[in-house]
């Protein structure tokens, strides 16, 4: 997977630079939240059963505002292909180091990866800056 962003316009959630579209960014922030609302992990069968509320257009989001309840927009049904969840949202979360899967124990957690690896890039920036030229 390829990030693109502009420093000088950074989204205000990491969600958006990472993923191309809105509606991606809507299920990765989603997959988050339901990692969170678990302590962290969920094993695979929590997944496929997250997997099958998008399928199935039964899982809701609250979309986040602030301000008096009657300005609030309503919530919203989401609908996400289940294949596309795992092709599009999933595996490249865990190619990039968000979520980490334990082959073992079978569970999917969050991880802090993603960090470590832009860090590493970060010095690799760095140190070719700084390469003297051949």
């Amino acid at each position: 997977m390829v990030i693109l962003f502009d420093k000088y316009n950074l989204p205000s959630n990491v969600y958006e630079i990472v993923f191309a579209t809105e509606q991606q960014a809507v299920v990765a922030k989603l997959l988050i939240k339901e990692l969170k609302a678990a302590g962290g992990e969920v094993g695979k069968t929590e997944m496929s059963m997250f997997a099958n509320k998008l399928h199935d257009g039964t899982l809701i989001e609250a979309p986040e505002t602030r301000g008096p309840a009657v300005l609030r927009p309503k919530p919203i049904r989401l609908s996400y292909n289940k294949r596309q969840f795992y092709d599009r949202i999933l595996t490249p979360m865990k190619a990039m180091g968000l979520i980490d899967y334990d082959l073992y124990k079978k569970k999917y957690r969050i991880s802090d990866s993603f960090n470590k690896a832009l860090t590493k890039v970060g010095i690799m920036w760095s140190q070719e800056v700084h390469r003297p030229q051949v």
